[in-house]
């Protein structure tokens, strides 16, 4: 297990538009207050990307969480998309399916793949417009999504739901896209060996800091900075010393960058006992579920 030194966060959005008001960059660096990246920006997806491209050329020791999914479920039917000659067999060629049907729109959006005939076949899009192999109820579940409901460390739900303000489906599609334009050049946890040195990637969900930080379950979005540096408190970092109201995409930003640092050291969370290899490589996991 390695060590270090600076744990960024990113709060990400698949909403269309090009700049998006919900995407958030924070970094804590050494014992410091956790800070926003560019704080009162309105970032563009394309600008993630080329902040991400920078931070892979400096080879700086940065762990770095982002709050979308990096793959399907795969497991439960041996595909991601099942009855789908295209049907990816791991996770770069789901990336490298979903651009190329994307790929058309400079944004990091993902319209034009769920408009695909047979990729739109999968998914919940609307009340009264779901796809005819969108499993019945909630839909397909990841395996690391299956275990943390069964040991009640986390909420989920299904990537293939697009409807409602928790769905996460649209974020992690251009999400996707989002991994797939870094072509590697950052490692991405459980997918890849942790390298020596270097930048990693990992997935996370914010709302285990905000439940590792004391926020009560069902209240996980903090809006106002003395919340927020009450919380930060929980997980030993300064406060950020904000005062008054506090958009809940820049406090979970920040709440999560201090909560990286203060779990990375922990053996446990690097070596969840369900995950194999086979998983790692079509679904990948949550940094955080033991």
């Amino acid at each position: 297990m390695r060590r270090f030194t600076h744990f960024a966060a990113l709060d990400w959005s698949g909403a269309r538009g090009e700049r998006q008001r919900g995407i958030a960059l924070a970094v804590a660096s050494g014992a410091a207050a956790p800070a926003l990246v560019r704080p009162g920006h309105v970032w563009s997806r394309a600008e993630i990307a080329a902040w991400l491209e920078e931070i892979a050329a400096s080879r700086a020791d940065m762990l770095i969480g982002f709050d979308f999914s990096a793959a399907f479920a795969f497991a439960d039917r041996g595909a991601y998309f099942p009855l789908w000659s295209e049907s990816p067999p791991d996770i770069r060629a789901l990336w490298a399916l979903v651009e190329r049907l994307a790929g058309g729109d400079p944004h990091l959006e993902s319209g034009a793949f769920l408009a695909h005939r047979e990729a739109r076949r999968h998914f919940r899009h609307a009340a009264g417009d779901v796809g005819d192999l969108f499993e019945p109820g909630a839909g397909r579940l990841r395996c690391v999504e299956w275990h943390q409901r069964a040991t009640r460390q986390a909420a989920s739900v299904s990537n293939f739901n697009l409807v409602g303000a928790a769905q996460v489906g649209k974020a992690s599609l251009s999400g996707m896209r989002l991994l797939h334009r870094l072509g590697g050049r950052i490692p991405l946890w459980p997918l890849d060996p942790v390298p020596a040195r270097g930048p990693l990637l990992v997935e996370i969900y914010t709302s285990l800091a905000a439940r590792a930080a004391g926020v009560p379950h069902g209240r996980s979005k903090i809006h106002d900075g003395g919340a927020l540096d009450a919380a930060l408190a929980q997980l030993g970092s300064q406060p950020v010393g904000m005062k008054g109201p506090v958009s809940d995409h820049a406090s979970d930003a920040l709440l999560a960058a201090a909560w990286l640092r203060a779990i990375a050291g922990e053996a446990a969370i690097w070596t969840p006992a369900p995950l194999t290899q086979a998983i790692a490589d079509t679904e990948g996991w949550t940094f955080g579920i033991i």
